[in-house]
């Protein structure tokens, strides 16, 4: 393997040493190399100047487009990446409840259940009271009905109010005075007629000037006011009235009946008493017969 590889290398050397270069193709090489550049500078001046325009146009747009959708990608890659910013909803705290507030005590409904009730009547009244929660089981003390309706400057009566219905009734109580009363106790008695339960009471004169109570008395629903200590009963005409519901149909308030004790400044402490009742169904029968 040797010898075959000095052989080769023999051989190269003798055809390098043989091989004499022609210079004049050389040249003319060299020559026409030279003259090429010419000729291209040449060609480029003669091409005509729409084509450079083009180019130029072409260049201009391919820039523009390149620009444009880079700059699309950019703003999608932003808005991609843009977050909405947080929202917060402002929210008012649970108000807490004051023990203040829940130990106030219930505000009372209006116990006077007549459709014409807030000035259908002639006399003033004032804001009527609650009804008891429970009647006192307590017999009220009894006034003397053996009086008149007149005593001294007292005048007194006694009334169904025209507004009551086949379910519900007010009897009415009117006062007169001439004097001022230092003490006053007034009284009204219902019979049981059947399904009668108080429904409230009020007074023309101010509520926190008077006690109340109401009782189940002998088959009669009573009502009594008493004039608190050191409170007095100026001079003028005042009512009071008992409200209460009864069995469906006319009730006949024959049996009901009043009483009022009072003491006025300028009689000495003198006891004065008037008392009287309500007109019953025959007494308004032979009323209308009368009439007719």
């Amino acid at each position: 393997m040797r010898d075959v590889h000095e052989e080769l290398r023999a051989r190269l050397r003798e055809s390098a040493g043989a091989h004499e270069p022609d210079r004049a193709r050389i040249l003319a090489r060299i020559e026409r190399g030279m003259a090429a550049p010419e000729e291209r500078r040449s060609r480029k001046a003669t091409r005509p100047p729409l084509w450079a325009w083009v180019r130029v146009v072409s260049a201009t747009a391919g820039v523009a487009g390149v620009l444009a959708v880079g700059g699309y990608a950019v703003a999608s890659a932003v808005k991609g990446e843009e977050k909405p910013a947080d929202q917060t909803v402002a929210v008012s705290p649970t108000p807490v409840e004051s023990p203040a507030a829940t130990s106030r005590a219930p505000v009372q409904p209006d116990p006077d259940p007549s459709p014409t009730r807030g000035g259908s009547k002639e006399e003033p009244r004032s804001t009527p009271s609650s009804p008891p929660s429970a009647t006192a089981k307590a017999p009220a003390p009894e006034l003397s009905t053996s009086a008149g309706e007149e005593d001294g400057p007292l005048w007194s009566d006694g009334s169904v109010d025209p507004h009551s219905n086949d379910f519900w009734a007010q009897s009415n109580l009117t006062l007169k005075t001439s004097e001022e009363l230092t003490a006053l106790t007034v009284q009204l008695r219902i019979a049981q007629t059947g399904g009668v339960t108080s429904a409230g009471a009020w007074r023309s004169l101010p509520e926190q000037d008077f006690d109340l109570t109401v009782a189940e008395d002998d088959g009669f629903l009573v009502y009594t006011w008493v004039l608190k200590d050191g409170r007095t009963v100026p001079e003028g005409e005042f009512v009071f009235a008992g409200q209460y519901n009864h069995e469906r149909g006319g009730r006949d308030a024959g049996d009901d009946s009043y009483a009022m004790a009072a003491t006025a400044e300028n009689a000495a402490g003198e006891d004065l008493a008037v008392a009287g009742d309500f007109e019953g169904q025959d007494d308004n029968d032979s009323t209308d017969a009368g009439d007719s």
